[in-house]
């Protein structure tokens, strides 16, 4: 009896033990290194071993049942370096480790801003398209005066210029009209109204080192106009190291661009700065007598200062001040040697100044606090021999953000208040000017939930009342499902709105000549819609990787907004009785092998309004657009590509069709040290406008000006030096 007593009090002692051998727990707190806020779906795993878990929307991940002993995780996420940590059990102190992550640039994902929860982006349950720093360096060569060649070649987005003379241009988002994609700089919506068809000439692209792009209804996110979608520029912060970026390019169509970039960190202090001066001679390339583009000079200078106050709080101010004169027309006109014959000119003269103000604070739980505050000034001028339009307008943009991870959950509480308020300037003696004032204020809350390893929700509710127009309830929801690790879906939908406005691209052709003050009767416009994708990246051996992915949208617009002619020559606007509705799809693929990158994307866009005649068709939209891109590229010594780009035929006001045509170009950069050459041979096919019809419509002193759907400019070519130092 005494034997078999001993025998279980043994087997029982060394039951336990075994037990506090493999007791052993801990928790990871993992955060971004650069923002410092949590990682969601980090994965945290013991070496050599099947114990492993996933980070919730707070970034942390907790493990247990290992032995005693000197143990080592490996923590990972997309887009992120990997990294070790080894610990020591048993524990002495807390259970509790904080790893933090930098980005890796080989692997090429982003961490997402725009949607306020700082994901990476494949876990972010709305579709966000990211452009790369690397990418926007490539476009930089083509185009370092403004952001316009980022979007122009991106699938899905169409810069659609608005002026023959001043090439003034608008971005067109799944075939729907400027006014109903907001542009945002750092998430400070500046650039609407009066000052959007000149937002793209306006923003350098050398301080930027991402492009975030979503498509489709984002209302719950930035409120008003967010319709067809949002493209926000993110701004490069201080490094660790200073940086400063130089470049020189000069064109073939006779222009000349410099840009700087300077950056640097101290302790609790940073900044960077960026100027650019870009001046264009007057270009005629079809001989007719009237620019194609126009003599302009344009001068940026962007400063933004990073206090850190203490390790939680963060405050950021910028001040971005722009100015432009743009005179295109009759050549000897714009070169200031009229006559009687030789009269016609138009004149777009403009100076911008944005202030941002951001803070940040860190609470505890990986909560933080967010506050936005911008106070944007636009002056603008339009003029011609017997005309002239301007005006003044001042935009505040305030908005308070509240995130908190509760388990799965990452929530985020918001209010937003905006004034946009535009003064024309008219003499005294003239009718009633055309004045608008916009105030409204709003609130929203996110919820982004992983309900489990495959399936995360994100969906939000936004409030906003709008003076004179009323109260806008914003529901939006997107799924993201990971049906394997190679294959996802997302699928998203969402409510939006657009107050009346006179600043439409319909207007902005006419020079908002002889166009009525917006109606006190008008109602604001409504949408809904939606987008669907499928995604699907895999790799082959070490050197070969590619993506596919397939993305349906629909966009419906009721009571839209449209300009009907009224008497003789003057236009007002209107609600149509019938909607907007705009489908179609977009289908992209990529492959990389060794030092070789193909992308190929297609568009295609079925986009209808009511109030129009015959097939009803939207005008100046191609219904299939292919872009296509092949890059041969060794990091720190050469890249060179091929890009071609196909359009299908578009419809004009008149209900006629334009020609179909492609356009080719050629880019190529050598890295020599801190010294770069690059070349660029843009639409060497000579495709423009005034190939298939002319342009300017006479008589040679009061011209008009044919819509425009394609290049004006023709054949180009540019090169220059980027220096980094």
């Amino acid at each position: 009896m005494f034997r078999s007593i001993f025998l279980l009090a043994c087997i029982a002692t060394t039951a336990i033990a075994a037990i506090a051998q493999t007791g052993n727990s801990i928790k990871f707190i993992v955060k971004n290194n650069d923002t410092k806020q949590p990682i969601a779906e980090a994965t945290v795993t013991l070496k050599d071993s099947d114990i492993t878990a996933s980070t919730k929307a707070d970034g942390v991940a907790g493990l247990s049942g290992f032995p005693d002993g000197t143990q080592t995780f490996v923590i990972s996420s997309l887009g992120y370096a990997s990294t070790e940590v080894t610990v020591t059990f048993p524990l002495t102190g807390t259970n509790e480790r904080t790893v933090f992550l930098e980005l890796s640039n080989e692997v090429g994902e982003v961490t997402i801003e725009s949607t306020r929860t700082g994901r990476d982006i494949e876990a972010e349950p709305t579709r966000v398209e990211a452009i790369d720093e690397e990418e926007i360096e490539e476009k930089i060569n083509m185009r370092p005066a403004n952001v316009s060649m980022i979007l122009h070649e991106s699938t899905g987005i169409q810069v659609q210029q608005t002026s023959a003379t001043s090439n003034s241009q608008s971005v067109r988002i799944q075939g729907l009209d400027g006014r109903y994609t907001q542009i945002l700089k750092d998430g400070f919506p500046a650039y609407g109204g009066f000052s959007g068809s000149l937002s793209l000439l306006e923003i350098p692209p050398l301080d930027l080192k991402q492009v975030e792009i979503i498509k489709g209804p984002s209302a719950t996110f930035y409120g008003e106009g967010a319709i067809a979608g949002v493209v926000n520029f993110i701004s490069k912060t201080p490094e660790d190291k200073p940086v400063t970026s130089l470049v020189f390019n000069q064109t073939s169509a006779l222009g000349t661009d410099v840009s700087a970039f300077n950056s640097r960190k101290f302790s609790r202090f940073g900044y960077t700065l960026l100027g650019s001066f870009n001046f264009q001679r007057e270009y005629d390339v079809d001989e007719d007598e009237f620019s194609e583009l126009p003599r302009a000079r344009s001068f940026a200078l962007n400063p933004r200062f990073f206090f850190e106050i203490d390790d939680k709080t963060r405050l950021t101010i910028g001040n971005s001040f722009s100015t432009q004169r743009r005179t295109g027309g009759d050549m000897l006109a714009i070169r200031n040697r009229p006559n009687a014959e030789h009269t016609y000119f138009e004149r777009n003269n403009s100076t911008r100044n944005v202030t941002t103000f951001n803070f940040e604070r860190e609470l505890s739980a990986g909560s933080r606090l967010t506050a936005k505050q911008s106070l944007a000034f636009f002056d603008r001028e339009i003029a011609t021999p017997s005309y002239r339009f301007g005006g003044r307008q001042f935009n505040s943009y305030t908005d308070v953000t509240y995130f908190r991870p509760v388990a799965d959950h990452g929530l985020v509480f918001g209010f937003t208040a905006k004034f946009d308020r535009f003064r024309e300037d008219v003499p005294l003696a003239s009718a009633l000017a055309r004045n608008e004032t916009n105030t409204t204020v709003g609130g929203y809350v996110q919820d982004t939930f992983d309900i489990n390893n495959k399936l995360s929700l994100e969906a939000g509710f936004r409030l906003d009342a709008a003076k004179d127009y009323g109260v806008f309830a914003l529901p939006r929801v997107s799924l993201l499902y990971r049906f394997t690790q190679n294959l996802t879906s997302r699928v998203g939908f969402g409510l939006g709105y657009k107050t009346p406005t006179i600043f439409t691209e319909d207007a902005e052709t006419l020079l908002f000549r002889n166009v009525l003050p917006i109606d006190t009767g008008l109602k604001a416009e409504r949408s809904r819609g939606g987008t669907f994708d499928i995604n699907y990246r895999n790799t082959i051996g070490e050197d070969f990787s590619y993506s596919f992915n397939q993305m349906f949208f629909y966009t419906e617009i009721t009571d839209p907004l449209f300009m009907d002619v009224v008497g003789k020559g003057t236009f007002r606007f209107a609600n149509a009785e019938s909607p907007v509705i705009s489908r179609g799809f977009e289908t992209n693929a990529r492959f990389a092998y060794n030092i070789a990158k193909l992308f190929l994307g297609y568009t295609f866009t079925d986009a209808k309004a009511g109030y129009l005649p015959g097939d009803r068709r939207l005008t100046l939209l191609p219904r299939s657009r292919l872009n296509s891109t092949l890059v041969f590229e060794e990091h720190d010594n050469f890249k060179a590509g091929v890009e071609a780009y196909y359009t299908s035929r578009q419809t004009l006001s008149d209900r006629t069709s334009t020609p179909t045509f492609w356009e080719v170009g050629l880019f190529g950069e050598k890295t020599l040290g801190k010294i770069s050459i690059f070349f660029n041979a843009e639409n060497i096919g000579d495709v423009k406008q005034s190939n298939y019809s002319p342009v300017v419509i006479p008589p040679h002193t009061d011209p008009t000006f044919a819509e425009v759907y394609t290049h004006l400019e023709g054949r180009t070519f540019n090169g220059g030096i980027k220096v980094r130092l």
